[in-house]
């Protein structure tokens, strides 16, 4: 498995079809799909750090249909169902978890979220069903009701732990011809023909016909190179692991009022974080992953107020990770502006792991056969040119 991981002795071509810049969960998946649709391209995938140093190893592994818009719940069908199968296609255990999605609401606004969305739901065919504060309780006995007006729930969304998930789909796009060169950077990127040519940490060069820029969160600092600007930006948000506790809780639980998520992992950690809004004045565009005492005194008063019993829960590990925040909420995929092939697979704003499944599968059918889908056409790059984007979704969540 080690060799799959990547290298950074790995020999690179002077030429490829394809170059992917970040080895995450979306870079790898997309790799992995599309090896699979056309062998005989070139294609590397070119990480700076080792696997899962990035947003993809610092994440919940929430999986959940309980979206806001059309789109979304229909592309995490999707996704959902392909993770059902995933383990045994990447043959690895992915700790994949089907325990629901619980979602809380304590104000009217938040009801009212519910109410519409399980309508729409219905209408998608996700098995999303409201929940009375006393039938929430049977799935989550520990909650505090007492402000509770209604919940939702879908037995279908779950958790995956998020490195194996990685390590899969990296495992078998190396298997199907895949270079992955790791401890590698990108500190150039420059026009060269109809192509790029990437000037490498390691003093390399090569070219490759397309890129595929699957930075997430770093992207913006790999733009700027040809010009590009797009509104996405980085944001920091944090988690923690408890210690191991006797299995109590098997969805995870979402309280739409304050952001604050949970659940239980197979080793019985309770693994939770909690919206916190920017400062004033501040943007991580440094991306330190560094962790903080506002978000432990945050999340400390409002997880002991939802569930009483987690008072006196020991903290084992605290981490941060960057959301790559698009400014409507939409993901930021296709041709850069000006740059048609120079592309992007970035701005899901904190869920890219949960809808790589399926986005990666969409983006390597446009790559290979130039298939179109309504996701791809929403999430074009240039609709920010025209001023055109609109926001359609509201359950982002974390």
């Amino acid at each position: 498995m080690s060799a799959a991981l990547g290298s950074a002795a790995l020999a690179l071509p002077a030429e490829l079809d394809l170059a992917v810049i970040g080895g995450g969960v979306m870079g790898l998946a997309t790799a992995y799909n599309l090896a699979l649709l056309a062998p005989a391209l070139k294609i590397a995938v070119i990480e700076r750090s080792y696997l899962v140093s990035g947003a993809s190893g610092r994440n919940g592994g929430g999986l959940r249909m309980q979206w806001g818009d059309r789109g979304n719940v229909a592309l995490m069908i999707e996704s959902i169902g392909l993770c059902k199968r995933l383990a045994q296609e990447l043959g690895i255990n992915l700790w994949f978890r089907q325990g629901g999605y619980l979602f809380l609401a304590r104000s009217a606004a938040a009801e009212a979220r519910l109410h519409r969305n399980a309508e729409l739901h219905r209408e998608v065919g996700a098995p999303t069903r409201l929940l009375t504060p006393a039938d929430a309780l049977t799935i989550a006995p520990h909650l505090c009701a007492e402000h509770l007006r209604l919940a939702s729930f879908n037995p279908e969304d779950g958790v995956v732990f998020p490195w194996p998930f990685v390590w899969g789909y990296a495992a078998k796009a190396v298997e199907r011809g895949v270079l992955l060169r790791t401890h590698t950077e990108v500190q150039g990127v420059s026009p060269a023909g109809d192509g790029y040519r990437l000037d490498l940490s390691s003093g390399e060069q090569i070219r490759a016909a397309r890129v595929l820029n699957a930075t997430g969160a770093w992207s913006g600092h790999l733009n700027r190179h040809l010009g590009i600007d797009l509104p996405n930006h980085p944001h920091r948000h944090e988690i923690f692991s408890s210690e191991p506790l006797r299995p109590f809780l098997d969805p995870l639980v979402v309280d739409l009022d304050s952001g604050l998520y949970f659940s239980q992992s197979t080793r019985g950690e309770l693994v939770t974080g909690i919206s916190l809004p920017e400062l004033v004045g501040y943007r991580d565009d440094t991306l330190k992953q560094h962790s903080t005492l506002r978000f432990l005194t945050t999340i400390a008063a409002t997880l002991t107020a939802l569930m009483p019993i987690t008072a006196g829960l020991k903290v084992l590990r605290q981490w941060a990770g960057p959301y790559d925040v698009s400014p409507d909420g939409d993901a930021i995929v296709g041709p850069s502006p000006g740059h048609p092939n120079f592309w992007q697979i970035c701005g899901f704003t904190g869920h890219g792991f949960m809808m790589a499944p399926a986005a990666a599968r969409l983006v390597a059918r446009w790559l290979a056969r130039g298939e179109g889908h309504p996701m791809l056409t929403r999430w074009d790059p240039s609709r920010f040119l025209s001023g055109a984007a609109a926001r359609r979704e509201d359950m982002i969540i974390g």
